[in-house]
């Protein structure tokens, strides 16, 4: 089973597309700094993108409209 769940993740985000960006942004964030929401053994994924979902699964990304 894939980790998080794609239904859990786009009742809190509320669109595919939205989301898609929301994890790209946050990938390139953390290749540049190197910060990690998590600590390191509390990721499930050892790759950016699955550590960007599961931040987003677990509230750590806030989404501020405009």
């Amino acid at each position: 089973m894939i980790y998080p769940s794609i239904d859990k993740l786009l009742n809190q985000v509320g669109s595919k597309y939205l989301l898609v960006n929301i994890v790209s942004k946050r990938v390139h964030e953390m290749e540049e700094t190197k910060h990690y929401q998590l600590k390191e053994n509390e990721y499930v994924s050892s790759k950016p993108i699955g550590r960007a979902l599961e931040e987003v699964a677990q509230d750590k990304i806030v989404l501020i409209e405009e």
